[in-house]
């Protein structure tokens, strides 16, 4: 009797429990085909920027204009020079009415020299934490597949607005520790667009933390030694203007020495 009765209690079960595995097959397979979708739209990305060309690229150096944005206005531009190492090293000069400051990260290392007060020290943790974001949230910590090594997973979002009669393929890189990056493609092009993240920081003016949305917006695409870079990058706080970048020349694969990211002994011998 006993056993008849969980028979029954069984057959009845039944049903639900093929039901439950269709519903995480059906879940499982559509997952998988939202992450080929998503691997399809990253790879029409690289083909867009230069394919080979561009993922080759071992050193950038870039020239141009920084200009930093106040309450929507902008500030007095500073030049700067970029000198980038893939995939972690970065040296960054800028010279404004006469004074230079130079800001240096090599792995999970960095250094400032502040020419207006003729200091040079080590980064603090907060920069050296930003330094890495900066890096996670690149577009081309996307398209190399760096993002591999700390297992972070590719999934697709959808299509956006993105102007007059334009639309944009949305990815998203999820890492496990749940930061996420969403990277917005042209849908007729496949030129790289849009790059939004979230994360929390310390407010300016006291100890508590807020949560912030970071985008930048990727414009004017040039083309050179067949690759295809932004020229003007817009960079925006919870929906404000708080930067732009814009390049007036970038050099690819140029020889540069070790000693450009390593920190001096002193400000006199800083080159």
């Amino acid at each position: 009797m006993i056993i008849q009765n969980r028979l029954f209690i069984y057959l009845l079960l039944l049903p639900l429990t093929c039901f439950s595995q269709e519903q995480n097959n059906n879940s499982a397979a559509q997952t998988t085909l939202q992450a080929q979708k998503a691997e399809a739209i990253v790879t029409r990305g690289i083909d867009a920027v230069g394919g080979n060309n561009y993922l080759n690229v071992r050193t950038v150096v870039g020239r141009g204009l920084f200009t930093a944005y106040q309450e929507g206005m902008s500030q007095l531009p500073a030049k700067f020079v970029d000198y980038i190492v893939y995939p972690d090293k970065e040296r960054t000069e800028f010279t404004s009415s006469g004074i230079r400051t130079i800001q240096t990260n090599s792995g999970e290392k960095g250094w400032v020299y502040d020419g207006a007060n003729k200091t040079l020290n080590d980064m603090k943790p907060a920069q050296i934490e930003e330094f890495r974001r900066g890096m996670r949230t690149s577009m081309e910590n996307l398209l190399h597949g760096w993002w591999r090594k700390e297992g972070a997973t590719l999934s697709y979002v959808g299509r956006r607005e993105a102007g007059l009669a334009r639309r944009n393929e949305t990815v998203r890189l999820t890492y496990p520790d749940g930061f996420w990056i969403e990277y917005e493609f042209g849908a007729k092009d496949g030129i790289p667009a849009k790059v939004i993240y979230k994360h929390s920081r310390k407010k300016a003016d006291s100890d508590e933390m807020e949560e912030v949305t970071e985008e930048d917006r990727l414009a004017q695409p040039i083309t050179i030694d067949g690759i295809t870079a932004p020229f003007v990058i817009d960079h925006f706080i919870n929906g404000a203007q708080t930067s732009r970048i814009n390049y007036e020349s970038i050099e690819y694969n140029r020889a540069l020495a070790d000693s450009l990211f390593s920190k001096p002994e002193s400000i006199k011998s800083l080159k």
